[in-house]
């Protein structure tokens, strides 16, 4: 089920039996010459909505612009601020819970707003807190690809060549979602390197293509398949364990 194809009186009847909501969230950053710059949106949007549809979960419109200011030197990459991300999701969490939401399961697709998604989760939490009353809200933070299923599929599928950036995985599974749009490009090195930066500039003087430690010219539409139904799988647990609280 799909918040943005709902009327309101089917929201409302909805809310009569169920009180969770899974929301994607991701980003927009490039993702070396062969993945999409919305491949960190795509991938968790795609699994809540697989998810959602087999399972009657009403999902929330996807966030999918993120914390993402080390990708800026490179163009079509949008970046929010931590502090803007923070007001974006306490203002879609209270714009829910005012309708009788009250399990907020928010499925990731970055690494770069785990921080950030956390410490606005801490804000909600702390408004409740610092007024003497009890919250009635339920917030939980999962990653698609970090479950146990994924994770050993992309270990199996690639091994160490995943890598942290432009990943196999992540392009894999953004193919599979629209299959009509895979990219074909050289790839120099092989296997990108791995290391440390700073900012923007130094993560494009470090990583010249975009990719690190990562070869996604093994991603594979059908590979995205198999680890959409991995992703989903997890997904189906977290989210069963997290609204029996």
């Amino acid at each position: 089920m799909r918040l943005d194809l709902c009327t309101w009186e089917e929201v409302q009847r909805h809310l009569e039996t169920h009180r969770a909501i899974l929301v994607p969230i991701g980003s927009h950053e490039q993702h070396g010459p062969t993945g999409f710059i919305g491949t960190d949106a795509i991938c968790p949007e795609t699994v809540a909505r697989e998810f959602g549809d087999r399972d009657g979960v009403l999902v929330g419109p996807t966030l999918g612009i993120g914390v993402a200011q080390h990708h800026l030197a490179f163009p079509g990459s949008v970046a929010l601020r931590p502090t803007t991300l923070i007001a974006v999701i306490t203002d879609v969490v209270r714009s829910l819970a005012r309708h009788g939401f009250t399990h907020f399961h928010f499925l990731n697709g970055h690494g770069g707003n785990i921080a950030t998604v956390q410490a606005a989760f801490a804000e909600i939490y702390g408004e409740a807190s610092f007024a003497a009353t009890a919250s009635t809200l339920h917030l939980k933070l999962d990653n698609w690809f970090t479950g146990r299923r994924v994770l050993a599929l992309t270990r199996e599928l690639y091994g160490d060549a995943n890598g942290q950036h432009a990943t196999a995985n992540e392009v894999a599974l953004s193919y599979h979602a629209y299959p009509d749009h895979v990219k074909d490009a050289q790839l120099h090195p092989k296997v990108a390197p791995n290391g440390r930066f700073r900012d923007a500039a130094d993560y494009r003087a470090r990583f010249p293509d975009g990719r690190m430690g990562s070869d996604p010219s093994l991603a594979t539409v059908e590979d995205g398949g198999h680890l959409l139904e991995a992703a989903v799988e997890d997904l189906r647990d977290a989210h069963r364990s997290f609204t029996k609280a």
